[in-house]
């Protein structure tokens, strides 16, 4: 198995506990890359050719947030998390001592990390790696403007948008106790918010987001959509309107979630899954101490908008 090395030092992390720093990066298979490719790059995306596959980017910034391969449907292949350096070693002792079996990384990944599944299947990776998490919330664009000057742009002349980063991903699952417990207990994360056994959110302990993985209820496992953090409630209404001329209309939003704030578009993908403009997410600093509540459905899910769709979480990477 290559080592590969990463020399950045860590920017900071909460002293004596254990746990990943960061959402890495994720892979997926589409029957369809060429479909894959027109999504994502409408999207906002910086999709690059590597590896027999492509590689998700934003501009502006150096780091790959995943990947997709071609197969015969669409499945989550692995989720992967990075670690600080010094702590790889307590992580492969943990993962002894719970009796996880270590696997060997998919055909094609290099890769200098600790490789297992969790309890639905799903192949994680925690691997050394730079944060990538924010270590502040990141910044919101001011909305409004001066008077005696159009603030609006023309729409002819509205910019195109951009995502900034990776914000975090929602994954299926069958089991939500189950798996709350499991990364907890295995990747150090978190419990943000739930709401009951259907949705739960996790944060990392060395500063992030107010979740950089969230789990709801299904049949199986299963990818339900990829947030991506613009600086605006305005760009993400842009970017709605800018999917929608080319063909991309279906999705949910404008709103705002009660979980984590932020406020929300969710344009589906060829595939059942989303791709979500994000803005504004609540942050949890690495000197913080979350306290995680359990919603009842009406307050866990959103503040304003419009209905969602009657198949928005329902899972069609499992077969009927």
């Amino acid at each position: 198995m290559t080592q590969i090395r990463s020399m950045a030092q860590p920017a900071q992390r909460r002293p004596g506990e254990l746990g990943v720093h960061s959402l890495d990066h994720f892979n997926f298979v589409v029957p369809d890359l060429k479909q894959a490719e027109q999504f994502y790059s409408t999207f906002g995306l910086n999709l690059k050719e590597e590896n027999g596959g492509i590689s998700f980017y934003t501009y502006n910034h150096p780091h790959r947030w995943g990947s997709a391969s071609e197969g015969p449907s669409k499945k989550l292949q692995f989720v992967s998390f990075g670690a600080y350096e010094e702590d790889m070693p307590k992580f492969r002792e943990r993962l002894e001592k719970m009796k996880i079996d270590r696997l060997d990384p998919p055909k094609g990944f290099e890769s200098n990390g600790i490789w297992f599944r969790d309890p639905d299947g799903l192949l994680i990776e925690i691997r050394v790696a730079e944060k990538t998490s924010p270590n502040e919330k990141s910044p919101v664009t001011p909305f409004g403007g001066p008077a005696c000057v159009q603030n609006a742009p023309n729409r002819s002349k509205a910019p195109r948008i951009y995502p900034r980063r990776l914000a975090h991903m929602l994954c299926f699952t069958r089991d939500i106790p189950k798996k709350i417990a499991f990364f907890h207990d295995v990747l150090g994360l978190r419990l943000s918010d739930r709401s009951g056994d259907f949705v739960a959110f996790m944060h990392g302990i060395h500063g992030s987001d107010h979740h950089m993985i969230a789990f709801v209820k299904s049949e199986g496992s299963g990818l339900h959509h990829l947030s991506w953090d613009v600086p605006s409630i305005n760009d993400i209404g842009l970017g709605a309107s800018f999917m929608a001329e080319k063909g991309f209309q279906k999705g949910w939003g404008l709103g705002r979630h009660v979980l984590g704030s932020n406020y929300f578009h969710y344009i589906r993908d060829p595939w059942g899954s989303y791709a979500e403009y994000s803005s504004d997410i609540d942050y949890v600093p690495v000197d913080h101490d979350w306290q995680a509540g359990d919603h009842p459905p009406e307050d866990s899910f959103y503040v304003w908008g419009p209905n969602p769709p009657d198949d928005f979480a329902h899972n069609y990477e499992v077969a009927k």
